[in-house]
């Protein structure tokens, strides 16, 4: 049976609840009040934790495209100046590290780059994790692995050769994995939710989904699967500015989600046949031969 890892506090596996992390990543638009706002929405749901996204703009960010024009908010700017408008700095993580910190909320980000790894160190989060779009960067996966913290690997535009390499790469024993498709949003029919018991056969390490569907049925059915841990990204509107928003879910979402999940869990049961005691009333009405 997969074991469990503990992230923070809390332990993520089979024989625990389902690990629920509220995806802020750069949904907060580089607004600390927003950041602050979806901590509290995350808090009020029930989740376990909240994610945020690190990057190093001139390392990160490919090069053909850091001179590429868009249109934001704050006018017609390059990608590279884009990504450092929305990008925060040591004071912003250290109140956001403060205020999750007051209000009893994990807090961890995925570094797209080596320098953000160390950034990120300063404040020792209770694991890291990898985007989709790093699996196959093996110099940022030998520098998380060298912090020793756990890290959960996110599977999304990748082949199954490539999430062997990676897990080979940073070892099983501290190491969760999430099925995930990096479309956003993404369609059901190239969700593949059954790819959850592929990697619970391959890998003997908790298995969760990091989903970016538009709606929260197959949120559901990925914890019926077994999903480990679940990651939804959170947003205050999804009429919001970004190129995650349409993906994200609302608070009122948010808090259904949780609810749901929990609902489920209880649903599930064990898998051993029993007669409950609730039952036996039908069962002295109803059956003719007993």
């Amino acid at each position: 049976m997969p074991k469990a890892i503990k992230i923070g506090n809390q332990w993520v596996g089979e024989k625990y609840p389902t690990f629920i992390i509220g995806e802020i990543g750069i949904n907060h638009n580089g607004d600390l009040s927003i950041a602050k706002r979806l901590i509290d929405v995350a808090v009020m749901s029930g989740c376990n934790a909240v994610k945020f996204q690190k990057r190093t703009p001139e390392k990160s960010v490919p090069p053909e495209y850091k001179n590429v024009k868009r249109e934001t908010p704050w006018g017609l700017m390059t990608y590279l100046e884009y990504r450092h408008k929305v990008e925060f700095g040591y004071q912003e993580y250290a109140e956001i590290d403060r205020y999750a910190k007051e209000k009893d909320i994990l807090w961890f980000a995925s570094c797209w780059d080596e320098d953000s790894v160390d950034f990120i160190e300063q404040f020792s989060p209770p694991c890291y994790k990898v985007a989709s779009a790093s699996l196959t960067d093996v110099p940022l996966l030998q520098k998380m692995k060298s912090t020793g913290r756990p890290i959960i690997l996110s599977t999304g535009m990748s082949t199954i050769e490539e999430i062997e390499a990676a897990v080979k790469l940073l070892g099983i024993d501290n190491l969760l994995i999430a099925h995930s498709t990096s479309t956003y949003p993404c369609p059901p029919e190239e969700l593949n939710l059954r790819m959850i018991k592929t990697l619970k056969g391959k890998f003997d390490c908790p298995i969760g989904y990091s989903g970016h569907e538009v709606g929260l049925q197959a949120t559901f059915a990925a914890v019926t699967l077994g999903a480990d841990f679940i990651e939804r990204h959170i947003t205050l509107d999804r009429a919001m500015w970004g190129s995650d928003q349409a993906a994200s879910v609302e608070p009122s979402g948010f808090r259904r989600l949780v609810k749901y999940i929990r609902v489920t869990e209880q649903s599930l049961g064990d898998g051993i046949k029993q007669v409950y005691a609730s039952e036996m009333s039908s069962l002295r009405k109803l059956r003719r031969v007993r």
